[in-house]
């Protein structure tokens, strides 16, 4: 069993790069260059949000290091690209050329209909988030922003033109920890689902074949349009970034993730 990965450059796409090189079953690997893991705010920003949005992404920051630590993508064949240039026929010939079972995409833009329609096999997208509930971007962040850190977690879903659309294969949520923030809870989601992606291709690689889910509800789609620096002010002034110790606590609640899985 053979593996393409398209993703992106970001710490979190290491881990999982290198957990799936680590297996032995990835053969080639598209990396597109992603925007600052730290992006700098708009200098027009209030300057109580500036401080806010220059805390919340050192604590991506300073959690994705603390998890994921430094290091460089794993020793396989590459191609290199960014947004612009992600589903060029360069992109295409790559993937063509390295032939591969399963192509997994996780944390990139858009894939475009030729691309998906060149490749014959199984195509899998790794999303950030819990379809159909949070579908889109930043989807990481809604769960505990609605005081439901219970919900934050992964999707493997079948790769179509549709956002994050595609039958559902399998599905993770977060541990909850006393102590950790938004940022601890994503990289838990990510650590796990690294482990069970593992499982999963092996469990397809023994079954042949997978029983997915259809996506019946549309859910929201989250644009990036959708989050403000405004957001931050709940997350770290009214809950100090303590929302998960809250809901262990009993003191907020909210509704239990049906997660579809392929295996307990």
């Amino acid at each position: 069993m053979k593996i393409v990965f398209l993703t992106g450059s970001h710490p979190r796409h290491l881990f999982i790069a290198n957990k799936l090189f680590e297996s032995g079953y990835l053969s080639s690997l598209v990396i597109e260059k992603r925007e600052p893991h730290v992006p700098k705010p708009n200098d027009d920003l209030d300057p109580n949000l500036k401080e806010l949005f220059n805390l919340h992404f050192k604590k991506r920051h300073d959690s994705e290091k603390n998890f994921f630590g430094d290091g460089s993508f794993p020793n396989v064949n590459t191609h290199f690209t960014n947004k612009d240039n992600l589903n060029s026929q360069s992109t295409i010939d790559f993937i063509n050329r390295h032939k591969s079972n399963i192509l997994i995409s996780y944390g990139v833009h858009k894939l475009s209909n030729s691309l998906l329609n060149s490749f014959n096999g199984e195509k899998w997208n790794i999303h950030g988030g819990l379809s159909p509930w949070y579908r889109g971007n930043i989807t990481h962040f809604w769960p505990s922003y609605f005081l439901e850190p219970q919900m934050t977690g992964m999707t493997i879903h079948d790769l179509t033109e549709n956002i994050d659309g595609g039958s559902i294969i399998h599905q993770n949520s977060s541990k909850l920890f006393y102590g950790d923030g938004i940022h601890d809870l994503a990289c838990r989601s990510v650590e796990s689902l690294s482990e069970e992606l593992i499982r999963l291709i092996q469990f397809f690689e023994n079954k042949k074949v997978l029983k997915k889910k259809n996506q019946n509800t549309s859910g929201k789609i989250w644009t990036s349009l959708d989050w403000r620096p405004e957001h931050l002010d709940l997350i770290y002034n009214v809950y100090d970034d303590k929302i998960v110790d809250l809901c262990l606590d009993g003191k907020i609640k909210g509704k239990v993730p049906k997660l579809y899985r392929q295996f307990d």
